[in-house]
């Protein structure tokens, strides 16, 4: 498989977290090894708006003829592909088997916290300490939802994006759950669906502005502080294990009708006979994110060596 191939089989895996409720994007592209490039990329594409906002096209010309389409191109196809060819599945899945894609994906999730700790350069003593009040703070918001907001005016569409954005690029958090604790999921899908062109753009406006603002910030933090930046995300998904323990609802129902919609933030321990699929899956999902990184890594070292040193990513 070539590097255009690879890269989108890397988008088609990232898509297919993308539309499952509690997984996020950015947990797979940190397990793919492609996080820190992903966020550069997002961030050079922040400038050249930048640039253009302000008017200087040429600037902005310059910036997008630099971008790195040939990382970036290939990702979002795949993104794309797994987004129509796996939303009614996994969708499908959740609904009649709740408890144990909940454990898988927890699986999954598991074993991306761990890849993010063997990316801390220099490990400190405040790094445990960092992550686990991040995971405090996630875990208990997770368990604040709020009811769907009335009528929304575009200023609140507007800032619903640039809240759920933040879950493209952030390990750990999904834009959906996101939405659903602000109470905007179901006004957002509404709006896309029965095509309320006004309220969809002010969402897509938002999330465009979101991106551009936080992918900066976040680069420039991972530049300056990268371990302590590191050890954050490792909260952001502990903490998000709240939306993936499998009972009793698993992720939850995310619907466009907030009445048929079941929340995935409780907790309750499982019955005699319920535990055993979703551990069994936990397990797997844990494996294979291992198998993938140990992969990964491997891979990395003999281009390393390949090319005389240089480590491809």
């Amino acid at each position: 498989m070539g590097r255009a191939g690879a890269q989108v089989l890397r988008g088609f895996v990232m898509g297919a977290a993308d539309v499952v409720p509690g997984v996020s994007g950015g947990t797979v592209a940190l397990v793919l090894g492609i996080y820190e490039r992903l966020v550069e990329v997002v961030r050079a594409g922040a400038r050249a708006l930048g640039s253009l906002v302000t008017g200087d096209w040429r600037g902005s010309w310059r910036r997008v003829r630099d971008l790195d389409w040939l990382f970036l191109v290939p990702l979002l196809a795949g993104i794309m592909a797994a987004v129509v060819a796996l939303a009614s599945v996994i969708e499908t899945q959740l609904r009649t088997n709740p408890a144990e894609m909940a454990g898988l994906f927890a699986g999954l999730v598991a074993g991306s916290i761990v890849v993010a700790a063997r990316m801390i350069r220099a490990p400190r003593w405040t790094d445990p300490m960092i992550a686990m009040a991040v995971a405090a703070v996630v875990f208990a918001g997770l368990g604040l939802q709020a009811g769907p907001i009335a009528d929304p005016s575009p200023w609140v569409f507007a800032g619903a994006g640039m809240v759920a954005v933040c879950a493209m690029i952030l390990p750990g958090i999904s834009g959906s759950f996101l939405l659903l604790m602000i109470g905007m999921y179901s006004p957002a899908i509404t709006a896309i669906d029965e095509r309320h062109y006004a309220k969809a753009a002010a969402l897509a406006l938002g999330a465009v502005v979101g991106l551009a603002l936080f992918s900066s910030l976040l680069g420039r933090l991972l530049e300056r502080a990268h371990d302590r930046v590191m050890a954050v995300l490792i909260g952001l998904m502990i903490g998000s294990l709240r939306v993936l323990w499998p009972w009793p609802d698993g992720v939850g129902v995310i619907d466009r009708h907030p009445e048929e919609s079941t929340a995935g933030t409780e907790l309750a321990w499982p019955a005699a006979d319920e535990w055993l699929g979703p551990t069994a899956l936990a397990a797997a999902g844990f494996i294979v994110v291992m198998a993938w990184s140990w992969w990964a890594d491997h891979s990395r070292t003999r281009s390393g060596r390949a090319g005389g040193g240089a480590a491809v990513t």
